[in-house]
């Protein structure tokens, strides 16, 4: 089964290429598990309301839940239902 995460985000915001990568990784770890739709805020002008002082943001689609910054890698795998175990 497929978690479908959206990624809320804007050009130019350095705190969200910090959490890119963290998405990035998820990826490459688990590839068939995760598919990220990026949306940039700016192109929907109820989004910049919504989340323009809180980017970077990730959603999960199913449940609805948000998990906003700041997080780390562990905090996004946990999030999105994988254990890191240490």
């Amino acid at each position: 089964m497929i978690t479908e995460l959206t990624f809320y985000t804007t050009e130019g915001c350095h705190l969200c290429e910090e959490a890119r990568v963290f998405l990035q990784q998820l990826l490459q770890h688990y590839p068939v598990h995760f598919q990220v739709e990026v949306i940039d805020i700016v192109s929907v002008d109820n989004l910049i309301q919504q989340y323009g002082t809180r980017i970077p943001v990730v959603k999960n689609n199913a449940s609805t839940a948000e998990l906003g910054w700041p997080f780390d890698y562990e905090r996004l795998a946990q999030f999105a239902g994988i254990s890191c175990e240490k």
